[in-house]
């Protein structure tokens, strides 16, 4: 048991070196070769390089004058793609149609889609998976759709490059397979319990990171692979039809309806304050009022004083004779 420990573990070590020297060694190799690329997993490092080697020869016509294949490195390229589309047609559903086959047509195919109906007014929005080298092909589809659009309201791509991670997930991987089948030959060669038990908690966690990075991989191809692209789908909406939107009979009527009655209600309640509260005031100080005038009367408070002699009269002016 004691001896066969240290076996192990300098196995696992010495497996560990290597894979990072086969790592290192199939990296330009990864580069070079685009036929080597993918999600194929099933070969070892030896394997990717006897696959590179093979491939060269096919290759060699690519070569620059720098020594590196400038043709590889740009077809080889890992890129994701994203972008949508805001489009206003002249009709929806046929729109919708149009696009379906043309998108179909072209390889790709409906991913998602959300339509809706607001204010009698058609609106989608669909989510399209399309082949990367047919991006454009797919754009220029939407922008016509046989005369339908009328108008591109916006317009957006995003492109974000994976080559990298997809080199290096498929370097992990190929390193994690060897370390399986060396794990896989020394539990052939265990004979005690314990140590068969060790190397299969070695195996599980090998493979479940084999199983999670290759799920990563697959991902990241399958983005790669297909676009997504996000079109929006509207109706021009017309000034005759916003004018006859913002006016309605009813609702006019409704809208006098309810003035009237809070008119009436106005005037009805300003009568019952003046029934109940000012009318009973102004009778109490017309009553007031009235029997102060009457009290001064009696107390000859204002009356007008006695009149003084007449002003003497003027003599009568003497006649005139007649001529």
């Amino acid at each position: 048991m004691r001896i066969f420990r240290p076996f192990i573990a300098l196995a696992v070590l010495a497996l560990g070196i290597a894979a990072c020297a086969g790592s290192a060694t199939s990296l330009p190799q990864q580069e070079t070769a685009p036929g080597e690329r993918g999600i194929g997993l099933t070969g070892s490092g030896t394997g990717g390089a006897e696959s590179a080697a093979s491939a060269a020869p096919a290759a060699l016509d690519g070569v620059d004058g720098f020594g590196t294949n400038a043709i590889g490195a740009r077809d080889d390229a890992r890129i994701i793609r994203t972008g949508s589309i805001d489009l206003e047609v002249s009709d929806v559903a046929k729109a919708l149609r149009t696009a379906r086959d043309g998108i179909v047509a072209i390889g790709g195919y409906v991913g998602a889609s959300n339509t809706s109906n607001v204010s009698d007014q058609p609106t989608a929005q669909i989510t399209y998976r399309i082949p990367a080298d047919r991006w454009e092909d797919a754009l220029d589809v939407l922008r016509e759709l046989n005369g339908l659009t009328t108008k591109v309201a916006n317009e957006r791509t995003d492109a974000v490059e994976v080559t990298g991670q997809v080199v290096d997930l498929e370097a992990r991987i190929r390193n994690l397979r060897a370390s399986e089948t060396a794990l896989q030959a020394i539990a052939a060669r265990a004979t005690k319990i314990s140590d068969v038990l060790e190397v299969e908690a070695r195996l599980t966690d090998v493979r479940g990171q084999i199983e999670q990075l290759t799920a990563q991989l697959v991902d990241l191809n399958d983005r790669a692979g297909y676009a997504t692209l996000t079109a929006s789908f509207s109706s021009p909406v017309v000034a005759v039809q916003v004018a006859s939107q913002d006016w309605e009979p009813a609702t006019a009527v409704d809208q006098a309806a309810a003035s009237l009655i809070s008119i009436l209600q106005a005037l009805a309640t300003a009568g019952i304050w003046f029934l109940i509260v000012w009318l009973p005031i102004l009778l109490v100080l017309g009553l007031i009022v009235g029997v102060g005038a009457w009290a001064a009367r009696r107390a000859g408070i204002g009356r007008r004083g006695d009149p003084g002699p007449p002003p003497p009269s003027l003599p009568a002016a003497p006649p005139v004779p007649q001529g």
